[in-house]
């Protein structure tokens, strides 16, 4: 059974997620402040997902996933409320994966837990893949070992950054709008994925350029979309 973290200081939220998770055979590690969410993490290596809210006394789901991803790549959606769209931003910046608005459907926070899930999966050794090397200049990707590297260099990408720059390498030179990404990656209509993908966009370029301002790699087609420039 796969187990889910669940943190909220909501302890109803926390048990109405617990009871969704079942209903799909999945089970719930419950905390309910970001201390505890990390410290649950660190003692279980079988949790696979964690779902955190934003706001919550103590440590908050923000400065929680930074300390998470100093030492795991496991998937993180964040719970928010409509009101907190710039606190969502910077969550995907610093490393979450996706997020749900408060107050939410369960079916739509279950489908997303799964969509998370089958990246992740597919990003480890579970899922047998055939070799393959993508080269771009001095930008490769490793599909096999899943491996980043920029002139040599390795390069630390979450699930949903390597998914994106895989797409875009293997169609260089061509553009995808923001919507072809998104539903590309995330499996799911495109619905206010603006700001999604822009902001994991950007923390890849941060990851892959040398000058982000000035990408050699991932280029911005204004008003079009995103692309990886061909080789010269």
């Amino acid at each position: 059974m796969t187990k889910i973290l669940v943190c909220d200081d909501d302890k109803e939220i926390v048990d109405a997620i617990e009871m969704f998770l079942m209903q799909e055979n999945m089970s719930a590690v419950k905390a309910y402040d970001g201390a505890e969410a990390i410290a649950k993490l660190k003692e279980d290596n079988e949790i696979k997902l964690l779902i955190m809210d934003i706001m919550m006394p103590g440590l908050d789901g923000i400065h929680a996933c930074m300390e998470i991803r100093k030492f795991s790549s496991l998937p993180i959606i964040f719970l928010s409320a409509k009101s907190e769209d710039v606190d969502k931003i910077l969550g995907l910046n610093i490393g979450a994966d996706d997020y749900v608005t408060k107050p939410f459907n369960a079916l739509e926070l279950m489908a997303r837990v799964k969509s998370n899930l089958r990246r992740y999966t597919s990003l480890g050794n579970e899922v047998e893949v055939k070799e393959n090397v993508y080269v771009t200049g001095g930008l490769v990707i490793n599909d096999d070992t899943k491996e980043v590297t920029v002139d040599g260099e390795n390069v630390k990408l979450t699930p949903i950054e390597y998914n994106i720059l895989l797409l875009l390498v293997k169609n260089k030179g061509k553009v995808f709008s923001i919507n072809q990404i998104y539903e590309s990656i995330w499996e799911e209509d495109a619905i206010a994925a603006d700001n999604i993908v822009a902001v994991h966009i950007r923390h890849i370029r941060e990851k892959i350029e040398i000058n982000p301002k000035e990408p050699k790699y991932l280029k911005v087609v204004w008003g079009v979309g995103y692309k990886i420039e061909k080789d010269n």
